[in-house]
């Protein structure tokens, strides 16, 4: 059974949360406030953490920058609706996903279920792709042990970064549209003035550097869609 962590200090939300998980067969262990959140985090042993942004004693937030820096379990933001900084700074800090508040569980429970979709993809590889190498100029990537090298130094990537690289990797050369990239790194489509995948490409831009000419090695077109340069 998966343990979910939820923090978050909304009583009556993480009590219906609780009891919608543990129908799906998730166990779930909730606290109220960050510090005692990022504690618990640290502990280890949950597949998944639910942090919201809003919270005494420590901030979402610092939460996720702490965590971060010590662990790579998938978190899953909650956002307040129309927050697009809260929503970008997130992400950019290695959260997951995120999704905005008020939320229905059943939204929430379906966008866990999809992260840890992704994390048993990449804790459970069968033996082909456990063997599989995907190669495009420096960059190396191995699906199975969800491993990057970039000019032979390993490349650290978020799960989602993985999941998005990936995607450039098998199409490297040509022109990839937004929602083709959505459909096959996270199984769903691109919803209208979402910037998830944006902010992401903008995250490995920055660790893989720019070329010699200048030009980031991931290529958008404006409106179309991102293309990795492969030389």
């Amino acid at each position: 059974m998966h343990r979910i962590l939820l923090v978050d200090d909304d009583v009556d939300l993480t009590s219906m949360l609780s009891l919608y998980l543990s129908r799906e067969g998730l166990e779930a262990r909730v606290v109220h406030d960050g510090e005692a959140g990022l504690n618990e985090a640290l502990r280890g042993g949950y597949a998944l953490v639910v942090l919201d942004i809003m919270m005494p004693r420590l901030s979402g937030m610092e939460v996720l920058r702490r965590l971060r820096s010590a662990s790579n379990v998938p978190i899953l933001m909650l956002t307040a609706r129309g927050d697009n900084v809260d929503k970008i700074v997130g992400l950019n800090m290695g959260a997951d996903d995120y999704v905005p508040k008020p939320c229905t569980p059943g939204e929430l429970v379906a966008r866990i279920h999809a992260i840890l979709r992704r994390t048993e993809s990449r804790n459970l590889p069968d033996v082909a792709s456990v063997s599989q190498t995907l190669e495009a100029g420096a960059l190396t990537l191995w699906p199975g042990t969800r491993q990057a090298r970039w000019n032979g130094v390993p490349l650290e990537l978020t799960g989602t970064e993985f999941s998005l690289l990936e995607v450039l990797v098998r199409n490297a050369g040509q022109l990839t549209s937004k929602q083709d990239i959505s459909q096959e790194a996270f199984g769903r489509s691109l919803t209208r003035f979402d910037r998830r995948i944006d902010v992401h490409i903008s995250s490995i831009r920055q660790k893989m550097g720019v070329r010699e000419d200048g030009r980031s090695w991931i290529q958008s077109v404006r409106g179309l869609g991102y293309q990795l340069l492969k030389d």
